[in-house]
């Protein structure tokens, strides 16, 4: 990112700094974007990361100046709180200001309903973004310029890739594919684990059998060029133990219903948190 497309004057502010927004605001200082081209607001922040803003020389405030325009305003409260939280961070959006929001089921709609017209952006990331290997996916209304889409972008794929969708329904469904994914994984690794002690393996040795059996695969799909299907039908002899379990896993009412209900039970959250 280059260091010069944001100043004191020409801010990212960040409004919220709990996990989603630490994660980010890490990610951007170590991309290179100065300190004292950040501003956090948020009422209560932890106090690691009260001294990761002054470390880095960003400035960090309890509420919003009248005086203050944001370039990339970044909302990064739960959406519970947001109807909360818009009014009084309204001041900060100017002619050049975009709005990006990383609250699940808000709408453009509702944020221009407190927001007034502006270049916004509806992004859904996911918590691996605390470790520099997240997704988001991301939908730029009509008012977001090309020059603006970059500076968002630079900004989001500091936590990894950014996939920007062509409508912004699509945005609940990437809330509930990888919005939420991380959880159906960890959930993975507690049910194998689970599966490993009632083989008779101690629980702490199938846990820790699970959780690296999980990392290392998803290792082996980050860095190999093929594609899920063939990875695990690389691993998978005829007749043998994996194609046993995978008759299992694979069958009509295995894995895939399972999943097509809880993304369609997310997604339907995430149209209701809409409001």
């Amino acid at each position: 990112m280059p260091a010069n497309t944001f100043s004191a004057t020409n801010p990212v502010v960040l409004i919220g700094a709990g996990n989603m927004g630490g994660a980010m605001l890490s990610g951007w200082l170590k991309s290179g974007v100065p300190g004292s081209a950040v501003i956090v607001v948020d009422p209560g922040p932890s106090p690691a990361m009260l001294a990761t803003i002054g470390e880095a020389g960003a400035t960090h405030l309890v509420a919003v100046p009248a005086d203050l325009k944001a370039s990339v305003l970044f909302l990064a409260v739960k959406p519970q709180v947001m109807e909360t939280v818009l009014p009084a961070v309204k001041t900060a959006v100017g002619p050049q200001t975009v709005v990006v929001s990383v609250a699940a089921g808000k709408t453009l709609g509702f944020l221009e309903k407190h927001l007034g017209k502006a270049a916004m952006v509806r992004a859904m990331p996911n918590t691996p973004a605390m470790v520099g290997r997240g997704v988001t996916g991301a939908f730029a209304n009509s008012g977001v310029g090309k020059q603006q889409r970059e500076r968002v972008h630079s900004l989001l794929s500091v936590s990894g890739p950014v996939e920007w969708v062509p409508a912004e329904t699509d945005i609940d469904a990437v809330t509930a594919l990888s919005g939420s994914g991380p959880a159906y994984v960890f959930y993975l690794v507690e049910c194998m684990a689970e599966a490993g002690r009632k083989l008779g393996l101690q629980a702490d040795l199938a846990m820790r059998l699970a959780r690296e059996t999980v990392a290392g695969a998803g290792e082996l799909l980050h860095q190999s060029p093929d594609d899920a299907s063939r990875l695990r039908q690389n691993v998978t002899s005829p007749g043998g133990t994996t194609a046993a379990a995978l008759a299992v896993l694979m069958a009509e009412n295995g894995m895939q219903p399972l999943f097509d209900a809880a993304l369609a039970a997310a997604r339907k959250r995430a149209e209701e948190l809409a409001g």
